[in-house]
């Protein structure tokens, strides 16, 4: 009889262990940083998914429009692709002179873009508590800087609506559709942001080269991932989602739309963030994040530091860590960000 051994049972078993004999083919190891970002940028464009070439009339729609004691807010829809609008607001600070510094804000799994301006879904006109700082427009504005909110696919008011059954995650169900399509919700949703740029230059209060990206848990996917990618961003504020795709996603349960098959044969998240060098990006964690563990933050980042110091902008990646869990901290990550761009 055959001795007893240890069975291996649990698919996770032997993920973790693929993982660990993988080797990131494109990860940063040294050398010419601006040849090796062509070359990863190239590849997480490709892997984030197949999109437009062309680019549909943006058709802008102002839904409403109201003054507040930080400045105004009007409520707008613009067309991202063929049977896909974005609503956003436009949030522009009181006693500021254009054009302005604009920050795009992203929420995470929120019930959507209103927490940005601290407003009932259902009833925009009925104030409401936002915790964990994550009413980013109002915390713009304060700061004397524009800003555009955008709801995300499967958020808010763009969750799904249509299907009969939908999981408690509606990205859930459509990230498994694009997956199919031969996309990912995370490059859907970068393509938003892209087009919300679009809609930015339409303006003549926008000045384009203070144009940065801000967001939370989700947000904090959206907002990294657009700064690898999309050239036309000036800095970032990633909230709790900068850490290891080891230490995070690949060993906690997380919601689907984090995910982008094959991205860990080639790079880890910090190479990804590496992308943007040298333009300033502040990074915001928890330190008791359960899901974004504060270890691999600070392991990641370690690397994240090496690139931008290869980049010649060590001083422009920058890390806080406020004391609780999975939320923003404003008065930690806005003033390293206001001292970069120089509000």
């Amino acid at each position: 009889m055959a001795k007893t051994r240890k069975l291996h049972l649990s698919p996770s078993i032997q993920h973790t262990h693929l993982m660990k004999q993988t080797t990131r083919s494109l990860a940063y190891s040294g050398g010419d940083v601006k040849s090796w970002q062509r070359k990863l940028r190239k590849k997480v464009q490709e892997l984030l998914g197949n999109y437009p070439k062309e680019r549909v009339p943006l058709r802008v729609a102002s839904l409403w429009k109201r003054e507040h004691e930080l400045g105004s807010i009007e409520k707008i829809a613009f067309t991202s692709e063929p049977y896909s609008d974005v609503l956003a607001y436009v949030c522009l600070p009181a006693n500021i002179k254009p054009p302005y510094t604009f920050m795009i804000c992203v929420q995470g799994h929120t019930s959507g873009m209103h927490h940005s301006i601290a407003v009932e879904r259902e009833d925009e006109t009925k104030p409401m508590d936002v915790p964990g700082d994550r009413d980013f427009a109002l915390g713009c504005m304060k700061r004397g800087i524009a800003a555009l909110c955008i709801e995300q696919r499967s958020f808010g008011e763009r969750r799904e609506l249509v299907q009969e059954r939908v999981s408690t995650h509606g990205c859930h169900d459509a990230s498994m559709h694009a997956l199919m399509l031969g996309r990912t919700l995370i490059g859907e949703r970068v393509f938003d942001v892209d087009r919300g740029i679009d809609y930015l230059e339409t303006r003549d209060d926008y000045d384009p080269n203070r144009v940065g990206i801000m967001g939370n848990s989700g947000g904090g996917t959206i907002s990294l991932f657009s700064a690898a990618v999309l050239p036309r961003l000036k800095f970032a504020i990633p909230s709790c989602y900068f850490c290891t795709f080891a230490g995070s996603i690949m060993s906690i349960y997380h919601c689907m739309d984090n995910y982008v098959p094959h991205l860990l044969n080639y790079a880890e998240m910090p190479d990804v963030m590496g992308l943007f060098a040298p333009r300033p990006v502040v990074l915001v964690a928890g330190k008791e994040d359960e899901i974004f563990p504060i270890k691999e933050v600070r392991k990641a980042f370690k690397h994240l530091k090496e690139i931008y110091k290869a980049a010649g902008a060590e001083d422009r990646c920058q890390l806080v860590v406020g004391p609780e869990g999975h939320r923003f901290y404003a008065d930690l990550a806005w003033p390293k960000m206001l001292k970069e761009i120089g509000a």
